[in-house]
């Protein structure tokens, strides 16, 4: 046992080191060959110990921040994993995993799009910038990633007294945070030419993909490890409870996670504060289960978004016409479509909350079927804005009828 404690105290001591080297500006190639020379590989859970010393000691989090990245790529593919827990399907880290997954896809998609600029006819080039906002408006979507972690997640942390790796960690989301803003906010310039694009490339949107990719790496390697360590199945599950009040990025879990002690005759448990919840409005009241049904059987697609833009809630019914996933709650609704109608989105809410309008109707064809699709201001009693409520309902049916049917018929109403 002692050999053992002497190893780890001897990995973390040369680890310390390297880091400080890198710190007075030494070559990170040379500090990689010398870890690769001298520990080969380092336990996760030393590498956070190794940056909470350093902090404890006095070298600056804004330091440990900046030079997170270097030793990022020193450590990278020689962290020992093989003793990390391993992590049952569904389970908040599982889903964080699968997010990086679907991370990684849309880092591909907008890299390649970034490597083709070169190749891009310039008479197509604004279109070739709206399909790059897009691919950079989902990629916007780690920010509910990242918020979960930041608020679900590091309280655990530093209630175990792991302070630092959380601050250093949250300190890089602002940065991939301000990139990404940075990439969007060009791609809307209305004077965008080729050459403004090309001469970003290597100072904001690489450096964004890149920053993406590496926080992958540091939640796989380091993170998401220690994590499964610290955290209990208690503190796990008001994780699991609490992230659909941030929602999923680019992923809808199809594996709903439950300890095994919550199974059985707990198999209904909910969070304290939601046990025996009902909801009282003045012409009535239901329970939470009863409401969902109502909602769900309401034969209308329904979908809400809160004063803050944010989308906060979708029926499940089986009259859903366009597809949504769990991973658009919380998210901003204009990255939810095309920018080409982004112009239209932000018109109708500016008109709701400034009280100008109320009401906005559409209607569509869509596969052969009539799709009314109607935007309504919510507003509470005092007139004050609530949000936006999106209702969409196929008339095909209901427009071909004629006469009357008094007599008692089940099915639809163009059914005999």
């Amino acid at each position: 046992m002692s050999e053992l404690i002497d190893n780890s105290r001897f990995r973390k001591k040369k680890l310390k080191e390297l880091i400080l080297q890198l710190h007075e500006g030494k070559s990170p190639g040379k500090v990689r060959e010398e870890l690769l020379a001298t520990l080969q590989s380092i336990p996760y859970g030393e590498v956070v110990e190794v940056e909470q010393e350093l902090i404890s000691e006095g070298l600056p989090e804004s330091e440990v921040l900046r030079l997170c990245d270097i030793h990022g790529e020193v450590l990278e593919g020689n962290v020992d994993l093989s003793g990390a827990k391993e992590i049952p399907p569904g389970h908040p880290v599982d889903v964080f995993i699968q997010e990086n997954k679907a991370i990684k896809k849309s880092i591909e998609k907008a890299s390649n799009l970034l490597h083709s600029l070169e190749k891009m006819p310039e008479d197509n080039f604004r279109n070739f910038t709206l399909v790059l906002q897009a691919a950079f408006n989902e990629l916007m979507d780690v920010d509910k990633h990242y918020q979960r972690k930041e608020y679900l997640v590091f309280p655990y942390l530093e209630k175990n007294e792991i302070t630092g790796p959380p601050k250093v960690m949250w300190g890089k989301h602002d940065e991939i945070r301000d990139q990404l803003k940075g990439c969007l906010s060009l791609l809307r310039e209305e004077d965008l030419s080729p050459k403004d694009l090309s001469d970003a490339l290597g100072l904001l949107y690489f450096p964004a993909l890149k920053a993406l990719s590496d926080m992958i790496q540091k939640e796989e390697e380091i993170l998401f490890p220690m994590c499964m360590d610290v955290l209990t199945t208690d503190d796990w599950w008001y994780v699991h409870k609490q992230t659909l009040d941030f929602g999923f990025t680019l992923y809808d879990p199809k594996v709903e996670w439950k300890p095994e002690r919550f199974q059985g005759d707990a198999e209904d448990y909910e969070a304290p504060d939601q046990v025996g919840d009902s909801v009282a409005l003045p012409s009535g009241s239901f329970s939470v289960a009863e409401l969902k049904a109502i909602l769900n059987t309401a034969p209308v697609d329904m979908t809400f978004v809160d004063k803050h833009d944010k989308v906060k809630f979708f029926t499940q019914g089986k009259h859903r016409i366009f597809p949504r996933s769990r991973s658009i709650i919380n998210r901003d609704v204009r990255l939810c479509h095309p920018p080409g109608s982004v112009d239209i989105v932000e018109k109708i809410i500016e008109d709701f909350r400034s009280g100008k309008e109320s009401h906005a109707p559409f209607w569509i064809q869509l596969k052969g079927r009539f799709i009314l699709i109607e935007y309504y201001a919510m507003r509470d009693d005092h007139g004050e804005y609530l949000g936006t409520l999106e209702v969409s309902q196929d008339l095909t049916n209901a427009r071909a009828l004629e006469g009357e049917r008094r007599i008692l018929s089940y099915g639809e109403p163009h059914e005999k």
